[in-house]
């Protein structure tokens, strides 16, 4: 028996209008926060860094501390970058910390990050059409149709970075770096959407063909005595995966 191979649906990414990162006609952003645990579950998170990054000039436009209002079970340094004496020197209130990002925010700009969505509205409590105009999702826009599953695949921000970035990724992340990070991938994108279409189905198929690295979740479930979450969650907590 013959069997006919599906052609992949349309990814609706691509059908969508996309801000030029390098015009500043509208107001183009990465947004990323940073959390420290405040126990042993996966959920059990607290704001601890927030920065923006302008997406035309790649400048620090914020990039704040949070002080912690409950006892801090990890930094979880190696995923964060952040320990107990930079909270303790540089934390502001969360309080204050939101007043400086709604500062560099407004209703016409353009937010684009890795989990970005989650940031935005779970962390900070921002508003569309009031603190932010829009939100582009690197794991929306980067995702890859996997004929072998039948479903979407969709990658860290480390993987994007060293698969089309050619860059090595740092052991150690930061809310500011990883705005950057999210920048040029963007601008990798609106210029291959735009310009290149070749290049950007080549693009997403190395993401497919290079393996990806242990995510910090499966290479230490437990750290520091917290449950990192995904599929090798041990805290009971509600989990949710990506299709």
């Amino acid at each position: 028996m013959s069997t006919r191979s599906v052609a992949p649906p349309v990814n609706v990414a691509d059908a969508r209008t996309y801000p030029d990162p390098l015009d500043d006609a509208v107001p183009v952003v990465s947004l990323d926060v940073e959390c420290v645990a405040t126990g042993p579950k996966h959920h059990d998170r607290s704001v601890a860094q927030i920065a923006v990054v302008c997406a035309r000039t790649e400048r620090v436009l914020c990039d704040v501390f949070v002080k912690q209002t409950k006892e801090v079970r990890s930094y979880l340094t190696p995923l964060t970058g952040i320990d107990k004496e930079t909270l303790e020197t540089r934390g502001i209130p969360l309080d204050e910390a939101l007043e400086r990002v709604r500062s560099v925010l407004g209703p016409r700009h353009v937010v684009v990050g890795q989990g970005v969505l989650k940031d935005v509205e779970e962390w900070l409590g921002l508003t569309r059409g009031v603190d932010y105009g829009d939100l582009i999702e690197m794991t929306g826009i980067w995702r890859v149709w996997n004929e072998r599953y039948g479903s979407w695949s969709v990658f860290s921000q480390d993987h994007l970075v060293r698969c089309l970035l050619a860059t090595e990724v740092s052991s150690t992340h930061d809310a500011a770096g990883d705005c950057v990070k999210s920048i040029r991938l963007f601008r990798l994108f609106h210029r291959l959407l735009t310009n290149d279409a070749e290049g950007l189905a080549a693009a997403r198929a190395k993401l497919l063909a290079i393996a990806p690295e242990p995510s910090f979740s499966k290479r230490f479930p437990i750290f520091e005595g917290v449950c990192q979450g995904g599929r090798t969650c041990s805290c009971g907590a509600a989990t949710f995966f990506s299709s």
